[in-house]
C-alpha cells in the first residue's frame, strides 16, 4: 500500500540481501521510522514490544528471524535457541508458532550448510504467500461492500465498521479487514470507514486512520464505545474486523473489544465480518474462551497514554489516579454464532468446522 504516494510493505529485505526492514509501528502515526533486525533477538524483541505486531506480520517476521539465525549459526541448536525464544513472544496468535513450524518443517531435514539459503527462501515465501492470500480475501470481501452498493442511492457511502488495526500494517501488505476496503475504493466506490480508536494501545486511532489517511481512504476515528450507538442508528452496515486466531467450530479470537461489538451487530442486524487467512485458523482446538491463552500486557498501557504535544513534543502522561492498580487482557473471544461469516482466501465460509475443513482440508487433516 501507499505512505505518500510510494509503495511500501510492512517488512522486507535490505538491500544487503539478508538484513531485515520494518516500520516501526510504535512511532506512528507521529513518526515514520524504518527500523533495521539483524539477528534472531532482533526479530524477538520486534515482536515482543510491538515494532511489529498483527498476527500475519508477527508469523513473517518470526520466519525472519529463524533466517537471522541461521546466517549467524545453522545449527540444530541455533534452531532450537531461535524458534524457542521467537514463540515466547506472543502466546495468542497462532501465525506465529505457524511461521515457526514451516521454517523448522523445512530446515531440519537438511544439511547445516544449506539451512541459511533455504531459511531466507521460505521466509520469503511466507512473505509472498501473504499478500496473494490477502489480495484474494480483498476481492471475496469486495463483493460484499459491492452488494450493499447496489442497494444504496447513487453516491452514497457503505459504511464499515473496524476494530483494532487489521491493515496492511498487521500484515506484509494488503491487511485482512482493510482489503475488501481498499480494494472497494480503489474501483472507485464510495466507502467510508468508521474506525474504533482501539484502547488501550490505540492501534485504531494511531495505525489504521494513518494508513487509511495516506492511502486517501475517507474515513473517521470514534471512541471504542461508540459503534454501538452507530448502529442503532443505522449509520454502520457492516463490520469487518481482522483475528488473531480462529478455533475450528468458527469462534474469533482478536483485539480486545470484539466481541462486544459483535454483540451490538447482533442486535442491530448489522452483518459481522472476521475477514482471515488459513494460518490464523486453529484446527486444534475448538472452545476459543476456554482454550485460547488471552495475553495480559502491562498495566502501563492502560495507565498511560502518548501524544503528540500542541508544540509538537512526544509525551507520554499518566490518565489513571496514582495507587489505582489496572487490568489489561489484550484479546477477547467471539462465539461462533455472533459472526456472519468469514472472510478467507477460498472465499465466504460460515463459521463452523465442516465449512473450514471442506474449505482447507490439507489444514484440517491432521485435527
Amino acid at each position: 500500500m501507499k505512505v505518500d504516494g510510494r509503495h511500501f510493505r510492512s517488512i522486507w529485505l535490505e538491500p544487503d540481501g539478508w538484513s531485515v526492514g520494518a516500520i516501526d509501528q510504535r512511532r506512528l502515526p507521529h513518526e515514520f521510522i524504518v527500523a533495521r533486525m539483524t539477528s534472531a533477538a532482533d526479530a524477538a524483541e520486534a515482536i515482543r514490544s510491538m515494532l511489529v505486531r498483527g498476527a500475519p506480520l508477527i508469523g513473517a517476521t518470526a520466519a525472519y528471524g529463524v533466517a537471522l539465525a541461521m546466517r549467524a549459526d545453522h545449527s540444530d541448536a541455533s534452531l532450537d535457541r531461535a524458534c524457542k525464544m521467537l514463540v515466547a513472544t506472543r502466546p495468542t496468535a497462532i501465525n506465529l508458532k505457524w511461521a515457526l513450524d514451516e521454517m523448522q518443517r523445512v530446515l531440519r531435514p537438511l544439511p547445516s550448510s544449506a539451512r541459511p539459503e533455504a531459511a531466507y527462501a521460505r521466509a520469503g515465501e511466507i512473505a509472498e504467500e501473504d499478500i496473494a492470500i490477502n489480495r484474494d480475501i480483498g476481492q471475496h470481501g469486495l463483493k460484499l461492500i459491492e452488494a450493499i452498493a447496489a442497494a444504496k442511492k447513487p453516491g452514497e457511502p457503505v459504511n464499515v465498521l473496524t476494530h483494532c488495526n487489521a491493515g496492511w500494517l498487521a500484515t506484509v501488505d494488503w491487511g485482512t479487514a482493510t482489503a475488501p476496503i481498499y480494494q472497494a475504493h480503489d474501483r472507485g466506490l464510495a466507502v467510508h470507514v468508521w474506525v474504533d480508536e482501539t484502547r488501550p494501545r490505540n492501534q485504531g486511532a494511531s495505525l489504521t486512520a494513518w494508513e487509511l489517511g495516506h492511502h486517501g481512504v475517507p474515513h473517521t476515528v470514534i471512541a471504542d464505545n461508540t459503534g454501538g450507538h452507530l448502529m442503532q442508528h443505522r449509520m454502520v452496515d457492516l463490520a469487518i474486523v481482522g483475528t488473531d486466531r480462529v478455533t475450528a467450530n468458527g469462534d474469533v479470537c482478536n483485539k480486545i473489544g470484539t466481541y462486544l461489538k459483535a454483540l451490538a451487530a447482533q442486535d442491530n442486524g448489522v452483518p459481522f465480518y472476521v475477514a482471515l487467512p488459513s494460518p490464523t485458523i486453529d484446527f486444534s482446538i475448538d472452545d476459543g474462551i476456554r482454550q485460547i491463552p488471552i495475553e495480559q500486557r502491562s498495566a502501563d498501557e492502560v495507565t498511560s497514554m502518548t501524544g503528540r504535544t500542541a508544540d509538537g513534543r512526544i509525551e507520554t502522561v499518566r490518565v489513571v489516579p496514582e495507587g489505582s492498580p489496572a487490568a489489561n487482557y489484550g484479546f477477547d473471544v467471539t462465539p461462533a454464532r455472533l459472526v456472519t461469516g468469514l472472510i478467507t482466501e477460498r472465499g465466504v465460509l460460515k463459521p463452523a468446522r465442516a465449512a473450514l475443513a471442506s474449505a482447507f482440508p490439507e489444514r484440517s487433516k491432521d485435527h
